[in-house]
């Protein structure tokens, strides 16, 4: 069993609050990582309808069953317990008492900010790190992105085009009809299948919502539940004004490029190799490793993108002790002189100088430039590392 890099964080929360909740996609491993990491706990499934039925009938008996605590799983099936559960934890402060997990945001946050706020830690899991799944050797660069990070996928060795079928038919079954009133289930897929043509791009929801056949309020509707979900994040541009003439529109990624490459119709890692999307699924992916690195480590995120309306832009600016570090991520396997354009036009703005530069690349070789470290993809631990 792969081991979780968060997991230190989870005994850390547990011995300061009296309940953990754990939330993610689905798939990503929550259950498991719940079970490993507090063995001596009752493990209690609220996905079970007679288990569900019974909590929501009599939240009083049910809770009085675990006294001493424990984990429910998918608890923002059963809201009424949340109410109960306040009246309990205020009773007794002891820590780690209740591990809530749920795979639902809305849900899980809306029972939490109710009625257990300040009482309950919160952490974010999503699906393997590059680290957690291949250790230090990760396989080819497309074989990576397009078999994605999902446990499943990893832990019994599945076919990633099946299983990703799969997920997708079930989370709109179950997720989305529990979220909103989606009365067409194809226009949503297309809705979806259009995100993923949209990996670091600026977001258009006029032009989603026109594409897709939906207004731009159910096209902002239909991307909130997404967000939700943990199917997709967006990268904010960075509010500091560089010059008049900045973007300050988001960019849309996915939290797993797997699933992107299955809703593009990518079933193989040749297929992606000559796929014009390329260099933007590794832009997602690199992106979407620094943020497992922060939410494994219970932090924030302080990533931002930069780009103004003459087509300047850095990839990723991480703000860190009042300095902003600019990264740039490029797929070419070899190092030119196109890969430091935005990195030089940056530091004419940067003033006063801001620290070095990063250059993420799809080569094998790590390098120093005057004012950059350009990092191989294999070793992008580093960059997480250094700056989390």
């Amino acid at each position: 069993m792969i081991k979780r890099e968060i997991e230190p964080l989870l005994h850390k929360l547990a011995s300061q609050y009296p309940a953990l909740a754990i939330t993610g996609p689905r798939q990503s491993g929550k259950t498991t990582l719940a079970r490993m990491a507090f063995p001596q706990k009752a493990y209690v499934s609220l996905e079970n309808p007679d288990i569900r039925e019974l909590a929501t009938q009599d939240p009083r008996a049910f809770l009085a069953k675990y006294a001493d605590g424990a984990i429910f799983d998918e608890v923002q099936n059963c809201p009424a317990l949340f109410s109960y559960l306040q009246e309990i934890l205020d009773s007794s402060r002891k820590p780690g008492r209740f591990v809530l997990t749920g795979s639902r945001h809305f849900g899980l946050m809306a029972g939490i900010t109710q009625s257990l706020a300040g009482r309950v830690a919160m952490v974010h899991l999503l699906p393997f790190s590059c680290r957690e799944a291949y250790g230090e050797r990760p396989p080819s660069l497309d074989e990576t992105i397009w078999r994605g990070l999902y446990p499943p996928i990893h832990d019994r060795d599945l076919d990633p085009p099946t299983w990703y079928a799969n997920y997708v038919q079930t989370y709109i079954e179950r997720d989305v009809r529990a979220l909103v009133n989606v009365r067409d289930l194809t226009t949503f897929q297309r809705f979806v299948r259009l995100c993923a043509g949209r990996v670091g791009q600026l977001l258009n929801l006029s032009q989603l919502g026109a594409e897709t056949g939906i207004t731009h309020n159910t096209a902002r509707a239909w991307l909130s539940i997404l967000e939700a979900s943990f199917v997709i994040f967006m990268l904010q541009p960075h509010h500091r004004n560089f010059n008049k003439r900045i973007i300050k529109t988001p960019k849309l990624y996915f939290y797993d490029t797997g699933l992107a490459c299955w809703l593009l119709a990518i079933r193989t890692p040749e297929q992606l190799e000559t796929h014009p999307l390329r260099g933007a699924l590794f832009e997602n992916w690199v992106i979407a490793e620094l943020v497992k690195g922060r939410f494994n480590r219970g932090l924030p995120l302080n990533f931002y993108f930069w780009r103004d309306r003459a087509g300047h832009e850095i990839d990723l600016l991480i703000e860190t002790a009042g300095r902003l570090i600019p990264v740039e991520i490029k797929s070419g396997q070899t190092i030119n002189a196109d890969f430091f354009v935005g990195i030089e036009h940056w530091e004419t703005l940067a003033r006063p100088r801001q620290p070095k530069a990063w250059l993420i690349y799809g080569g094998q070789e790590d390098h120093q430039r005057k004012t950059t470290h350009i990092l191989s993809w294999r070793n992008l631990p580093a960059l997480t590392d250094a700056f989390i």
